[in-house]
């Protein structure tokens, strides 16, 4: 199958935010097939460096971008500490996080991300770690189906749903995302205008499956610890779930540690560590008419402030 383009969301207002500087090192969390980080490239001089994480191998092996000041690592983000640490590097000047799925992954039927196209029902960001989308509807139970669709995907249909799957399985392995989708649309009552009535349990599935929430709150304290004084952290996320761990670890490193409210001496581990950088940004009508999975996309920006 031939290679699906990717085309990056708030390209030019990520990496304005991000105020590359030329000598700088910094971390491009989600590599996907490069965008972010050819931009970001472009700005970096020759003493630059740019490390770019990424766990799918396709990315990795995409071939995407070649230059000498770039290093991709074949790992998630939440990762960053130790890679940092491994290569002796003690602070950086900025970090990018893109949240999500990359085009080539939806568009990929083998992947198993989406219902508009038949294949497996995989759903990994990295196909060689942990169970598959099926994996997990084969061996849960209909509470735990249930509560991963009705807490990830916020549908309120989850029970429904999570009784016909595990009704469904007993007659056969639902194993391809047609059959998913099939037994998903069977079970809801009723269809939300412009959407899909699995949208919302394939977007549950795809985010337990790749504990994407979890990942979010392991690398943003892991970025901060690593910023240098004035450096910035820049995420995109694409749906609420997302945003709001964005926006109140941000806000929460704006502040100082309550259990040391009123105290006249405060250690500095306890002072607040960021301060908010403009508003939320969202891409304009323009970028949403060229690429509409711009549409649900919001960018936030912090920096470190001095130690």
């Amino acid at each position: 199958m031939s290679e699906v383009s990717h085309v990056p969301v708030l390209l030019e207002e990520a990496v304005d935010a991000l105020r590359v500087r030329e000598s700088e090192t910094y971390v491009d969390g989600t590599f996907g097939r490069g965008g972010h980080s050819k931009a970001i490239l472009a700005r970096l001089g020759v003493r630059g460096r740019l490390l770019a994480f990424d766990q799918d191998p396709a990315a990795v092996s995409s071939g995407a971008v070649e230059d000498p000041r770039l290093e991709l690592i074949h790992a998630r983000f939440s990762t960053m500490k130790e890679a940092l640490a491994a290569r002796g590097i003690r602070s950086i000047a900025g970090v990018l996080l893109d949240i999500g799925t990359s085009s080539p992954q939806l568009d990929d039927p083998a992947r198993g991300f989406s219902f508009l196209r038949d294949g497996p029902l995989d759903m990994r960001m990295d196909p060689d770690a942990g169970w598959s989308a099926a994996d997990f509807l084969a061996r849960s139970d209909e509470r735990e189906i249930a509560g991963v669709i009705a807490r990830l995907g916020e549908e309120r249909h989850a029970k429904r749903i999570a009784r016909a799957l595990v009704e469904a399985r007993a007659s056969g392995a639902i194993d391809t995302t047609g059959r998913l989708a099939g037994i998903v649309a069977a079970a809801v009552p009723g269809r939300e205008p412009g959407r899909h009535p699995a949208t919302r349990t394939f977007q549950a599935l795809r985010i337990h499956i790749n504990d994407e929430l979890g990942e979010i709150e392991r690398a943003l304290p892991q970025a901060v610890a690593a910023l240098a004084p004035r450096g910035r952290l820049v995420v995109i996320s694409f749906h609420s779930l997302e945003d709001r761990i964005v926006k109140r670890f941000m806000r929460d490193g704006t502040r100082e540690d309550p259990a040391w409210a009123g105290l006249p001496q405060i250690p500095v581990s306890a002072r607040p560590r960021l301060r908010l950088v403009g508003r939320a940004t969202f891409a304009d009508e323009a970028e949403v008419a060229k690429n509409p999975r711009a549409r649900s996309a919001v960018m936030r920006v912090a920096e470190r402030l001095d130690a």
